[in-house]
């Protein structure tokens, strides 16, 4: 019940760490265009189940004696339930490691591959299921009725050690010792591998599909930041060399009137020809 030197330097730096993630949703919940959307969100719930235990636990006080006995009357009293309760709370602090997800590739493939391969998985378990219901009678019916071992002592308690052995497992807390048993075993076994294998290969193409959509969405959003890096540098480089231009505009536009008055003496010459083409009177020479 007392707090050790780790445990205070522990709590210091869960305290630390708690504030930024804390100041970090409470940014990105206020940026958000839907704040419901927002909510809904998997890695956003999943955000602020690993950041609630942390103010649940400091306002909640425990009781050191609520611990140590149970309460006269048979059952747990209030605070062993709030205790416990607590502790569960605690133990979600480990969801801080989803957190990862928002940084990793292959968390996000893995999270991509899960989402789109539900049937597969559901079909999965309905085999596994299916074939549980199967052996599990009849390794019971093998074992404990006609050899009267007591491994098997009923039809739901052989349930574990079907899905043990049809998943490869096999912890070896129950094994079969009658040929009958055995020959069952060997049955559920290869019956297993091939119920594992067969939705196996679906799930496979669709975590290759989605890593290759995953690693092309990324490679495509790290081409348009480097784009907009630089247009930005290009902007700032055509604003620098604008200044320039400004600079020389007073010669610019000297040279350009310039211009413009030997264009309107042309012209007027020009016109002056096609008159004196025109005239059929002679001028004088004193005119010239």
């Amino acid at each position: 019940g007392e707090c050790s030197s780790k445990c205070y330097n522990m709590f210091i730096i869960e305290t630390v760490c708690v504030a930024w993630f804390s100041l970090e949703f409470i940014l990105r919940f206020i940026q958000a265009r839907s704040k419901l959307d927002f909510l809904r969100g998997p890695l956003n719930i999943i955000d602020a189940m690993a950041i609630l235990p942390y103010y649940v636990s400091l306002v909640v006080t425990e009781e050191d004696q609520s611990f140590e006995h149970e309460r006269p009357g048979g059952g747990k009293g209030y605070l062993d339930k709030l205790g416990l309760v607590l502790r569960i709370l605690r133990a979600l602090r480990i969801l801080y490691v989803m957190r990862l997800a928002r940084h990793s590739l292959g968390l996000q493939v893995l999270g991509l591959t899960v989402r789109r391969s539900t049937r597969e998985f559901g079909l999965l378990l309905l085999f596994l299921c299916v074939a549980v219901t199967l052996f599990s009678p009849l390794v019971h019916l093998a074992e404990s009725e006609l050899t009267g071992t007591h491994d098997f002592s009923s039809i739901p308690a052989s349930y574990w050690w079907a899905i043990i052995s049809m998943t490869t497992v096999g912890y070896g807390d129950m094994v079969p010792r009658s040929i009958p048993g055995q020959v069952v075993a060997l049955s559920s076994i290869l019956s297993g591998i091939l119920i594992m294998a067969f939705p196996a290969t679906s799930i496979f193409h669709m975590f290759s599909r989605s890593y290759q959509e995953l690693k092309m969405e990324h490679d495509r959003l790290f081409k348009e930041e480097c784009a907009d890096a630089a247009a930005a540098a290009a902007t700032g480089g055509m604003q620098e060399v604008g200044g320039e231009d400004e600079e020389e505009s007073p010669q610019s536009e000297h040279q350009g009137k310039t211009k413009e008055q030997s264009m309107e003496s042309l012209a007027l010459l020009g016109k002056g020809g096609e008159a004196a083409g025109t005239n059929n009177h002679s001028l004088p020479a004193a005119a010239f």
